[in-house]
């Protein structure tokens, strides 16, 4: 197998998930889901950063990549031998569900109300329960992983951006141009 730098590639517990933010209750037509974009606003963007960040010092996990969309986000990251993929991306999702609550307060209950689901182990979900998981065991796969992480901002239904460099909320100025904001990812070649 060719690896070109990453390491014995199937051995690696490393995973490209998509997270959604939870569809809105709606009078829209049954299979007409309308996701909730509650991840337009920065602050927002910015509390998962911060997990992302905290799981990371904490030896959780290594980033390899990421975007940020206004209603999901795409992770390619290697879970630590210490814990499991399910238990860190457990602890993302909770923490961030916790902040998006607390923020969601703050702002305005009727910005929260799309949310609520009383359920028997919580009021509230901002989450999909249905994450896409696909381990990555080949670097074919995962640099098309990358690549689609890194132009879904450009896509033309989202227009958020010209370029996949120019986002801020992703890893595609990382690895396009060598520069990052963010010191806690890693170049999956590392």
């Amino acid at each position: 197998m060719k690896t070109s730098g990453l390491c014995c590639l199937s051995t690696l517990s490393l995973f490209f998930c998509l997270h959604k933010v939870k569809a809105a209750r709606t009078s829209a037509p049954v299979g007409v889901p309308r996701w909730q974009d509650l991840l337009a606003e920065d602050s927002y963007k910015q509390i998962i950063i911060d997990s992302l960040a905290w799981l990371s010092r904490e030896d959780r996990c290594i980033i390899y990549g990421f975007v940020i969309m206004p209603n999901h986000i795409h992770l390619l990251w290697r879970i630590s031998n210490n814990h499991g993929r399910p238990e860190v991306q457990g602890a993302l999702l909770s923490y961030t569900a916790h902040q998006f609550k607390r923020r969601l307060e703050q702002e305005s209950s009727r910005k929260l109300a799309p949310y609520f689901v009383a359920e028997a182990d919580r009021l509230y979900q901002f989450w999909q329960h249905d994450a896409l998981v696909k381990e990555c065991w080949s670097e074919p796969f995962l640099l098309q992983k990358l690549a689609y992480i890194h132009h879904n901002p450009c896509q033309p239904h989202w227009n958020l951006v010209q370029l996949p460099e120019e986002y801020k909320w992703s890893s595609a100025h990382f690895y396009l141009k060598g520069q990052s904001e963010f010191d806690w990812l890693r170049h999956y070649a590392s």
